[in-house]
């Protein structure tokens, strides 16, 4: 600083006090560094966003729909049905995975296929008559999507992951090692 910020008097260097208006020039300086450049620019932030949030407030506004205010808080409200056909059972009673289709199953079981088919029609039976339902057994060499050279005992046909996820708890109930796995041909 140069000259007093009020009486615009000459300065010398150091000097705290002007000698002609007695203004202490260390919190003029404080005072002067305050009110410019970041207080303006903090301040038309301050306002730049009161009217973006009032313009987002106006563009949100009621529609006119009910004042009812639902909230979701996670899960489903019913638990969704496997997507398959009655005609699909063999006359075991057990399913057969829909022929080229892509969908998401639990897979209750995981029997190697060298020890035949017939125990993995074994346990999908069992399990059937313990209650749950659509329950097949699909050849995993088939799938690219699993492992090859397992027979898979599976439980329903569902269009997404979320829907085969609703279902898993029951699942888990008869075979704790049930997961939720994508079948893609």
């Amino acid at each position: 600083m140069t000259t007093c910020p009020w009486c615009r008097e000459p300065l010398a260097a150091g000097q705290e006090y002007c000698l002609e208006c007695g203004t202490h020039l260390v919190r003029a300086q404080r005072t002067k560094a305050l009110s410019t450049g970041w207080v303006r620019r903090a301040a038309v932030a301050a306002v730049v966003a009161l009217a973006a949030a009032a313009g987002a407030i106006a563009a949100t506004g009621s529609d006119g729909g009910s004042p009812t205010i639902v909230t979701a808080i996670g899960g489903f409200a019913t638990a969704p049905e496997a997507s398959t056909d009655g005609d699909a059972a063999g006359p075991s009673g057990v399913v057969e995975w829909p022929s080229g289709e892509d969908g998401w199953t639990i897979a209750l079981a995981s029997l190697p296929q060298a020890g035949g088919r017939a125990p993995a029609l074994k346990r999908a039976t069992f399990l059937r008559r313990q209650g749950l339902e659509s329950v097949g057994v699909l050849d995993s060499s088939r799938y690219a999507s699993l492992h090859p050279g397992y027979w898979i005992v599976f439980s329903g046909v569902y269009a997404s992951e979320a829907e085969a996820t609703s279902a898993l708890e029951k699942a888990r109930r008869h075979a704790r090692s049930a997961s939720v796995r994508h079948v893609v041909p």
